[in-house]
């Protein structure tokens, strides 16, 4: 204990209460806590565990939330880690007399290495107590040493994160965070005083459970959150309680006793609170709670739903009021502490859901909005997963070669109907530790048959046991003969009774979802747009039916697809590069970008790749100017007529007309097509002689040539303020990666208009860029419009243009 030296010479135990003894690591989690010290002066002492003992600050004016206060922490002796819970009243006549309250205990997690911070003069660090959360920083204070040079200055300041800006914690918390008392009860010895909740506990319910599924849900019709890692617990608050009860109804309130104390803060007579109890300060994954629940912490819980609040049973209201509910009881809680909400994922949750994979999350839960909390396995929640894992049965083990082993694999099963089934063995992911707990645990389970039928030829000198032990295990899939492919043992499972354990299956996402062009549709009835009454499958089947029409230009070229999951209301947003969770009706073509890497983009080929981007949320479609074969290559040009808004669409189709008759006298031949919102696009289709700059470098010439024709009503510049009362005639759209809307493509604008080829004896007659709806689109297809055959961008069209320039420059 020589670290201790300072502390043990200050101090005469047979005079104070402090604690002498060195106490013990945690084993798990560093644990923290801050105590309140009516000394000399009123100060705030910051404990933190590390090595064996507690480094201690003492915070002159206390901690701030505000990131720009600067707090004076002055740098003490080492106290010992039994000093970490200590409140009581040290004697008159001893070193720092006075009244100690235990003001927040919790845990703490480095953000930076630790004696690399101590050596800097700079801690990075993160709080999970029950009253200081968050990011701090301990910044020593250069040069800048009390009389004592041992004792150095530092600056205790807030991290700008979730948790700043709350109250002034000084001001907030005047009681022992462990025994509830002021200063004066601290120093009379009064008892403790645990607050009582006086509304009936509620009774415990069985949870609801989610459903398997391949792909992620409609975002429109579900939300979704985050699939933890850790176990399922019901949380009942009233007389009585906090009670803690696992999925299966067990009571391990005792096993998380030191997350109990954090409901205190939870403001309500009674509660019934589902969600989910990880490991917590910073700790990832099942293992890390296994290990939490044997050193008695640390842990955090979870809160996704509310069961009942006040004696109101809530189960059947829709989980958007339920979550109003739970966010309401749950906001006293301060941010990033023990208790938290589960973040919902609005929007398109596919994303998410990539970043989740990548970093080796768990994957993704969709719940739907209006869904009633009903019991027991169904459709209302979803569980999409990054990677396969569910609990098994052990039913037996093999024996091994090797001494240092007390077995080479475990037989595992799961129930089926009613019957336990077989599904292979797993002998990878035990540590030695491990695999000597299973092994005794196992010991008095033996039994000489096997209660499960398996073929001899897999089980061959399998040592049976009583199907009573349950192994959480990860897997790469089950084979079609009902095997573990690739499976890793990753603990033991207390929560779930062997009974329970069931061989879990992905299934299609929704078995009574609207099959169109053989993609199941999900949520088909819900209503995208509102005026025209049209829903997603209405959306989804215009696109089945419009397919042989619009995949004469869309098919094959890569797409930028605008998509709206949560429909015209909601967030909105254009996708390039399709991710994890994009159906594989819709195919992928990898393209190299400026800077070098290859970045994958969608393309279509059938009906089936529209509406599994309608799936998706997808409205409108937008297409390269190129094919995917070579997309070097130009096969169109596009010049897209955008009007200023107080021009009337008249003058838009006199435009029209123009550039077609301007485009004539360069040799050239155009269609044209009602864009679905306010201009018009005329489209030049080309053979593949010429490349990029030289197609971008025409389609400027000729927007440049009509700008300066008439300067009055048309620019060739992307300027706002110019462009009052004019024509902006964008030719942006001719370079390697950008896009135009595809024919008939839906625009996701109130009205539901579609982009409409259009032939040009029939422009004349109409009224309005948006006027086609799907309907009409279907009945007249490409029906009158004469589409030139491909044309060259040779030298005589250039020379045309030259020759344009000259004319107009004569006259000038």
């Amino acid at each position: 204990m020589a670290e201790l030296g300072t502390y043990l010479d200050k101090r005469d135990f047979g005079q104070t209460p402090e604690p002498s003894e060195a106490g013990h690591p945690s084993g798990v989690g560093l644990r923290y806590s801050i105590q309140n010290h009516r000394a000399t002066r009123l100060h705030w002492d910051l404990r933190l565990e590390w090595e064996g003992v507690l480094l201690s600050w003492a915070i002159t004016r206390g901690p701030s939330f505000d990131p720009s206060e600067k707090r004076l922490a002055v740098r003490t002796e080492d106290h010992p880690l039994s000093y970490l819970g200590f409140e009581g009243e040290i004697p008159e006549g001893n070193y720092g007399a006075g009244t100690v309250m235990l003001w927040d205990i919790g845990w703490w997690q480095p953000l930076d290495p630790v004696a690399r911070g101590l050596k800097k003069g700079h801690l990075h660090l993160r709080l999970h107590g029950r009253r200081m959360t968050g990011d701090w920083n301990l910044i020593l204070m250069k040069g800048r040493k009390s009389g004592d040079d041992k004792r150095q200055n530092w600056l205790m300041i807030k991290g700008d994160d979730e948790a700043a800006g709350q109250r002034d914690p000084v001001a907030r918390y005047k009681r022992s965070v462990s025994t509830g008392r002021t200063f004066a009860e601290i120093k009379s010895e009064a008892a403790p005083k645990t607050p009582a909740l006086t509304g009936k506990l509620p009774r415990l319910a069985k949870p609801q459970l989610a459903t398997l599924v391949e792909d992620l849900a409609d975002p429109g019709a579900y939300w979704h959150e985050l699939k933890l890692d850790g176990y399922r617990a019901m949380v009942a608050l009233g007389k009585g309680g906090p009670r803690v009860y696992t999925r299966s109804g067990l009571d391990w309130t005792d096993k998380f006793s030191s997350l109990v104390p954090a409901f205190e803060d939870v403001s309500c007579d009674a509660a019934l609170i589902d969600g989910e109890i990880v490991a917590g300060a910073g700790m990832q994954g099942f293992s890390a709670l296994q290990d939490a629940i044997k050193a008695g912490g640390p842990f955090s819980f979870v809160a996704f739903d509310l069961l009942s609040l006040a004696g109101t049973d809530l189960t059947d209201k829709p989980l958007t009021e339920r979550r109003k509910a739970l966010e309401k009881l749950m906001k006293p809680v301060p941010p990033m502490g023990a208790l938290q909400v589960s973040p919902v994922i609005e929007g398109d949750p596919a994303e998410t859901f990539g970043m989740v994979c990548e970093s080796g999350g768990e994957g993704l839960i969709a719940k739907r909005r209006d869904g009633h909390y009903r019991t027991g396995r169904g459709k209302d929640w979803l569980k999409i997963k990054c990677r396969r894992r569910a609990e098994f049965v052990i039913v037996g083990w093999q024996p091994s070669s090797s001494r240092a082993r007390p077995f080479a694999s475990l037989a595992l099963a799961a129930h089926e109907g009613d019957k336990l089934t077989y599904v292979g063995k797993v002998g990878t992911g035990f540590d030695e530790a491990k695999m000597d707990e299973i092994a005794t645990r196992m010991k008095p389970l033996a039994r000489k048959s096997a209660t499960v039928e398996a073929p001899a030829s897999e089980t061959a000198g399998v040592r049976w046991l009583s199907p009573s032990l349950v192994a959480e295990i990860d897997y790469a899939e089950i084979t079609a003969q009902g095997r573990l492919r690739h499976a890793v043992f990753l603990d033991l499972r207390e929560d779930k009774p062997a009974r329970e354990v069931r061989v879990e299956r992905e299934v299609a996402m929704s078995d009574d979802a609207e099959k169109i062009a053989g993609i199941a549709v999900s949520s088909a009835d819900r209503v995208i747009f509102d005026k025209s009454k049209l829903t997603k499958g209405d959306v989804a089947r215009y696109y089945e039916a419009i397919a042989p029409a619009m995949l004469e230009e869309t098919a094959d070229r890569p797409l930028s697809l605008l998509r709206l999951p949560e429909g015209l209301e909601g967030e909105r947003f254009f996708q390039k590069h399709p991710g994890k969770g994009f159906p594989d009706a819709l195919k992928i073509v990898e393209i190299t970008e400026k800077d070098g890497d290859a970045e994958p983009y969608a393309y279509v080929t059938d009906a089936a790749g529209l509406v599994g981007a309608v799936q998706m949320g997808t409205i409108e479609f937008h297409i390269w100017g190129a094919r995917r074969d070579r997309l070097d290559r130009p096969d169109r040009l596009v010049f897209d007529l955008d009007p200023d808004e107080g021009l009337k669409f008249a003058e838009v189709k006199s435009a029209a007309f123009d550039l077609r008759d301007r485009l004539a006298d360069l040799g050239l031949e155009s269609w044209a097509m009602l864009s679905g919102g306010k201009g018009i696009h005329v489209v030049v289709p080309l053979r593949r002689t010429v490349g990029w700059d030289t197609a971008k470098l025409f389609c400027r010439g000729v927007a440049s040539l009509i700008a300066e024709a008439e300067p009055m009503r048309f620019l060739s510049e992307m300027s706002k303020a110019k462009r009052k009362n004019k024509i902006f005639i964008d030719w942006l759209r001719n370079e390697r990666g950008s896009t135009a809307i595809a024919p008939f493509s839906l625009r996701a604008r109130p009205g539901a208009g579609v982009a409409m080829p259009i032939a040009w004896d029939a422009l004349g007659g109409v009224r309005k860029a948006n006027a086609t709806s799907t309907k009409q689109a279907l009945e007249h297809g490409w029906q009158g419009v004469d589409r030139p055959a491909p044309q060259t961008l040779g030298a005589s069209v250039t020379e045309a243009l030259e020759r344009a320039f000259a004319a107009l420059n004569d006259h000038d």
